[in-house]
């Protein structure tokens, strides 16, 4: 099995930035695709970004330019840059992992980290 478990969310004001961070444990060694997703309440669990093991990204049309994706596989780390933060986007953001490079579902997930955006 694989554990992840995220960090570095919080409350911050529309504008600023957070830094999301996942550390991943146990049977990583077949792990290929890694990503975020998050879910605000009442709405759909939306995909914000995903990562292959060559690097590839994605990223979903509401946060273009704004969210960045990167993996550090020496450390087992994904991250997520997210600036210029809005009150849309405020929701609990999952850490995904996936045993192949395609699609938009996973085989693991974080327990989530709350982020809320506001004044």
């Amino acid at each position: 099995q694989v554990l992840l478990v995220e960090s570095g969310g919080g409350l911050v004001q529309p504008g600023g930035s957070l830094r999301l961070s996942c550390a991943a444990s146990g049977s990583i060694f077949s792990i290929l695709r890694m990503g975020w997703s998050r879910q605000a309440p009442g709405k759909q669990r939306e995909l914000v970004a995903g990562i292959t093991s060559g690097g590839r990204t994605n990223y979903a049309d509401s946060v273009k330019g704004r969210f960045t994706i990167s993996r550090d596989n020496a450390k087992n780390r994904v991250y997520l840059q997210m600036n210029s933060l809005k009150p849309e986007d405020t929701a609990v953001y999952y850490c995904n992992a996936a045993y192949n490079n395609y699609g938009d579902s996973y085989d693991y997930w974080g327990q989530g980290t709350q982020v809320t955006v506001s004044s």
